[in-house]
């Protein structure tokens, strides 16, 4: 299966919002009422997108929470795929199915 690389949305916010418009990470957080800390480790891709900053982004930037958190859901996938081969699953088998299965 191919590799997707999706961009963490911190990394998003960085380089099309907040370098776009010559914010730094101090006002940014400022706008959005989240400390520096917080948003800085998140644009660094160090912390993930939670469901209070999405809503925070959509009403500071104008675009969708929804659209926010498919971006992270989608890095979180793909980091995941990285390791996906060394996962021990065990298939599961219903009851009902027969032994030709």
């Amino acid at each position: 299966m191919p590799m997707h690389n999706p961009a963490h949305p911190g990394e998003v916010l960085r380089v099309l919002w907040l370098d776009e418009f010559g914010l730094s990470v101090t006002e940014a957080a400022r706008h959005l009422g989240v400390s520096v800390e917080r948003l800085s480790e998140f644009c660094a891709a160090e912390s993930p997108l939670t469901g209070e900053l999405a809503i925070r982004l959509e009403r500071a930037f104008g675009s969708t929470a929804e659209a926010w958190m498919r971006m992270q859901a989608a890095w979180d996938l793909a980091q995941a795929r990285r390791y996906a081969d060394k996962l021990r699953v065990t298939p599961f088998r219903p009851a009902f199915a027969s032994a030709s299965d």
